[in-house]
């Protein structure tokens, strides 16, 4: 019978040390939660997963389109297992960031608590805005721009018949990469914050960016022009909303550093 050792916190509000093995098994309880989270949101997203595909065709039939088709017969099974672990994971982000957050905080101090917490509620909430970006403005435009040259050309039609897989790749490699795109505010406040970058390097390094910018769109959007710039223009603008942010954040701990109480010494 084992005897577990007790956390305690210290007068700075962080853990006490904890063995390798204890951390261990914490870690294997907040993976195994976190796949359970995964796993149920997953069976509840395969049982709706047409529906969840509807939601997902809904802009391409905005666009015109109302066809799509499946050339190999285990496609369709697929893509309606892609739908639904897509969804899960959507869905149980939550909770796995809850995970990663209790098994991170014990080792923390307290002020490093209140300076990550803020962070840690924006991602989600920044990541669907930018999934919402995608959705509803950026993948339409890019539609029908892509679905624009179909017609008659030199007597013979040209009509796009997109397949099932192909299409759900294509949004969800939009969705993904507005999403993770709309978290730059917070990577870069975050490596301001330790220390790796100041703001007037970050301001200096602005050419580089959107250089950066659109090679990253290049990388993360189908190869067609436009939608590289519905990528890169929204990525430098978030980079300028950045450097606002950090100055706004530094000018505020600047002020509390100023109005802090200063305790008086005690006489000898």
């Amino acid at each position: 019978m084992t005897v577990e050792t007790p956390v305690t916190a210290d007068e700075d509000g962080a853990g006490g040390k904890m063995p390798l093995l204890d951390h261990l098994i914490e870690l294997r309880s907040r993976l195994l939660k976190s796949l359970l989270a995964i796993g149920v949101a997953f069976g509840v997203c395969l049982y709706f997963a047409r529906p969840i595909f509807g939601l997902l065709v809904h802009p391409l039939v905005a666009a015109g389109q109302g066809k799509l088709i499946y050339t190999q017969l285990f496609e369709a099974f697929f893509v309606e297992i892609k739908v639904a672990l897509f969804a899960a994971m959507m869905i149980a982000f939550p909770v796995i960031a809850i995970q990663l957050w209790k098994f991170v905080a014990p080792g923390l101090f307290r002020q490093e608590k209140r300076a990550l917490l803020p962070f840690l509620f924006a991602t989600p909430v920044l990541f669907a805005i930018g999934a919402c970006f995608a959705y509803f403005i950026t993948i339409p435009i890019a539609l029908k721009f892509l679905l624009g040259y179909q017609g008659e050309i030199g007597g013979v039609q040209q009509e796009a018949l997109p397949s099932v897989g192909n299409y759900l790749s294509f949004i969800m490699q939009f969705i993904m990469a507005f999403g993770i795109a709309f978290l730059l505010p917070i990577l870069l406040m975050l490596v301001e914050r330790a220390g790796l970058v100041t703001r007037a390097q970050l301001i200096s390094a602005r050419r580089y960016m959107i250089v950066a910018a659109f090679a990253i769109a290049a990388v993360f959007t189908p190869p067609d022009i436009l939608s590289q710039l519905l990528l890169a223009i929204p990525l430098v603008f978030l980079y300028e909303i950045s450097i606002f942010a950090i100055w706004f954040t530094q000018r505020k701990r600047k002020t509390g550093a100023e109005v802090a109480p200063v305790e008086p010494l005690e006489e000898a």
